[in-house]
């Protein structure tokens, strides 16, 4: 089984950053995404980074801005976020599955694996 954590949502103002951290235990080398939910819309594919690290896939609201990586020697993934928007408020999920196989990277469905979400919010 894996359990992933998320940390590091806030309150932030326009144009400012954070950056968000998933740590995941139970197994390791795993693939992993970011997706986010904002009240009363669908989950939305955000970032998503292979096993190895060397490959990222990034949703066209945040390419430029927001940049997934992992460290897999800390088993942690993170999502760096910079020009936050308030279109960006939403709570964000990290999600994760085995590294097997082709798969759909930003569909939600092919994630087993979920954290529990971390909230950012960005002011105008």
């Amino acid at each position: 089984q894996v359990q992933l954590v998320e940390s590091g949502g806030g309150l932030v103002q326009a144009g400012g950053s954070l950056r968000l951290s998933c740590a995941a235990s139970g197994r390791t080398m795993l693939r992993m995404g970011w997706f986010r939910q904002a009240p009363g819309k669908e989950r939305e594919f955000v970032a998503a980074i292979s096993g190895s690290g060397g490959i990222t896939y990034y949703a066209d609201s945040v390419k430029g801005r927001f940049t997934i990586s992992r460290d897999n020697a800390k088993n942690t993934v993170y999502l760096q976020m910079n020009s936050l928007k308030p279109a960006d408020t939403a709570d964000y999920y990290c999600a994760a599955r085995p590294i097997s196989g082709s798969y759909r990277y930003a569909d939600s469905n092919e994630y087993p694996y979920w954290g529990q979400g971390t909230q950012v919010t960005v002011s105008s």
